[in-house]
C-alpha cells in the first residue's frame, strides 16, 4: 500500500491521506473546492466543480493515473437542483469515457462546499 500525496492539490484536512494506492489500484480521498493553497473557492457550483476536477487530476497524476482510468465516481453535492451543471461539468472533464458512478444529495459537506468527488481508478502500468 502507498499513499499518494502532491503538493498540486490541497493537503488533507484531516487525518487522512489525498489518496491510497493498492493493487494496481488508486482511491482518492472526496476532492472538495479548495485550492492547492488550500484557500476555499466561491461561487456557483460550476466553479466549485472545475476545482474539484482540477484537485483530482493531481491526485491521479500524482499516483500514476488519470481521468480516463477512472472506474467508479462518487458525487456528494449539497443540492440535487444544480444536477444538471454538475453533470455538463462532469462530463466535460471526462469527454467519451463513462466511469460507473453514484450521485448523493447529502446536507453538509466540510466547509459548506457544494459539492465533492471521490474517484477509484487504474494505476497506469
Amino acid at each position: 500500500m502507498n499513499y499518494v500525496a502532491t503538493e498540486n492539490a490541497p493537503q488533507a484536512i484531516g487525518p487522512y491521506a489525498q489518496a491510497v494506492s493498492v493493487n494496481g489500484m488508486v482511491y482518492t480521498s472526496g476532492q472538495i473546492p479548495l485550492t492547492p493553497e488550500g484557500l476555499l473557492v466561491e461561487g456557483t457550483i460550476e466553479d466549485q466543480t472545475h476545482q474539484v476536477f482540477a484537485n483530482l487530476k493531481e491526485v491521479l497524476k500524482a499516483a500514476g493515473s488519470s481521468l480516463d482510468k477512472v472506474v467508479k465516481a462518487t458525487v456528494f453535492i449539497k443540492d440535487m437542483n444544480e444536477f444538471v451543471a454538475v453533470n455538463d461539468i462532469y462530463a466535460q472533464h471526462f469527454g467519451s469515457h463513462t466511469p460507473a458512478r453514484s450521485t448523493v444529495e447529502v446536507a453538509r459537506l466540510p466547509k459548506d462546499v457544494k459539492i465533492e468527488i471521490e474517484v477509484i481508478a487504474l494505476v497506469a502500468k
